[in-house]
């Protein structure tokens, strides 16, 4: 279905803005969404907000085998303006919204923020790590009491591989003063299931954590608006257990 209605000539209560008004903005589908941010269509006789939104999206969505909508997490402003009736003030419009709703969902937490759950980490590294097209790892250093004293990136790699040393890692957590910490890193492809290669490398750190008496607590793998937690995938914590 294409929408060439105008917005103005829909029933109010069929109109966007209004129905994100009365039944709330879950209430919308993605073209409708965008056609929020749009304004306007295509102009007299041609494709209204909502039409212009569906368009954008089967458009994004024809060459690529991921959902159109995560499509846009990564678009670029001359791909948007490459689609009839979308110029730069569109486009802009788009990427604007996208960007703050990534801010918005993984907002970074402040400092000394308590880590009582796996999510907590994963947004105060998502802004260095969620959307990245290389893969990055980096640390999350705590208190005694799972507070957040710092993070940091510690290694950037190519688009399928990082490079980390367990050496690397505990270094930085002991300059920090550290005495617990969570290492994460980022799956540029978006499948956060963990790899052999990352199995490996999270043996390698808890018996480093163990043998120096800095417990690791968790491996978080993000990609892609989500995380996965190697701890709560695997045994690896009960084969080598840490002193929490």
């Amino acid at each position: 279905m294409t929408y060439s209605l105008r917005i103005v000539d829909m029933a109010e209560s069929d109109r966007p803005r209004e129905r994100l008004l009365s039944q709330g903005v879950r209430s919308l589908s993605n073209a409708e969404l965008i056609a929020i941010l749009l304004g306007t269509g295509q102009g007299a006789g041609k494709l209204s907000a909502v039409g212009l939104g569906q368009l954008i999206l089967q458009t994004i969505g024809k060459d690529r085998t991921s959902d159109p909508v995560a499509a846009l997490q990564s678009i670029s402003p001359q791909e948007l303006m490459q689609i009839e009736g979308v110029g730069p003030a569109k486009a802009t419009a788009i990427l604007a919204a996208i960007e703050l709703g990534k801010r918005a969902l993984y907002a970074k937490p402040p400092d000394l923020t308590e880590v009582t759950d796996p999510a907590i980490a994963a947004a105060a590294l998502s802004q260095d790590l969620m959307w990245q097209p290389q893969e990055r790892l980096a640390v999350v250093m705590l208190d005694s009491k799972n507070r957040i004293i710092a993070q940091r990136v510690i290694t950037i790699g190519t688009a399928t591989e990082t490079l980390a040393h367990p050496r690397d890692i505990f270094r930085e957590v002991l300059k920090s003063g550290a005495v617990r910490l969570i290492v994460a890193h980022n799956h540029p492809s978006g499948n956060t299931n963990p790899s052999n290669e990352d199995i490996k490398l999270t043996r390698q750190l808890l018996e480093a954590a163990r043998m120096l008496s800095i417990p690791l607590l968790d491996h978080l793998i993000l990609g892609n608006g989500t995380f996965s937690s190697i701890r709560e995938m695997s045994n690896l914590w009960k084969e080598v257990p840490q002193e929490e």
